[in-house]
């Protein structure tokens, strides 16, 4: 009788929909929980909404859609790694270089359960900073904006926990060189700071 032919096993999008297990945010008391899955959409859309902005009033001429799949993956390392905090990931030069080169092999052993052949396609999405780089600033700021608008609603929770962040995450976006990022917290973020009742329903 005729072996069966057993199909090759790929891992991949099995280990990214773990994402939803790796949770955000983990020195400090949360009101609602947060995981890297949810993060990275929420990235994904402020980084598409970064580069629309962008190119409709500052002359841009990025692809919003390749924004939002490089954010999408930004934090997929952190399977592997799980969510480190910055403090901690900032301890010092030494231990940030030692991190940052564990995401990359974080990244590798994830790319190594594609087939050969769809390697060379999600590559470039887990390493963009090197190939695309002009997208690197606004994936980063897109990333801040998200961790404010976290620090927002835990505040309008009633936890002041997140207070001090948030005041930290604002100042230090207000100070962005990039009009985009500006142009959104003047005229976007103020509507997080509403509850259901003020925003406007049409």
């Amino acid at each position: 009788m005729k072996e069966p032919v057993i199909p090759a096993r790929y891992d991949f999008f099995a280990f990214l929909a773990r994402m939803q297990y790796i949770s955000r945010w983990g020195l400090m008391r949360n009101t609602q929980a947060e995981n890297i899955k949810e993060h990275s959409l929420d990235v994904a859309m402020l980084a598409h909404a970064l580069v629309v902005i962008r190119n409709t009033f500052f002359g841009g001429e990025l692809d919003p859609g390749r924004a939002a799949l490089y954010a999408i993956f930004h934090d997929a390392s952190e399977i592997f790694t799980g969510d480190m905090p910055t403090p901690v990931k900032h301890f010092n030069p030494r231990f940030k270089r030692s991190f940052h080169q564990l995401e990359d092999r974080a990244r590798k052993k994830l790319l190594a359960m594609l087939p050969p052949e769809l390697t060379s396609v999600y590559e470039p999405l887990f390493f963009f900073e090197e190939q695309d780089a002009q997208y690197k600033p606004l994936i980063k700021a897109a990333d801040k904006i998200a961790a404010l608008i976290k620090c927002l609603e835990e505040e309008k929770s009633g936890n002041l926990e997140f207070k001090r962040a948030g005041e930290e995450h604002l100042e230090n976006l207000r100070k962005s060189p990039l009009p985009e990022v500006i142009y959104f917290l003047d005229h976007f973020l103020p509507g997080y700071r509403l509850s259901l009742d003020e925003l406007h329903l049409g």
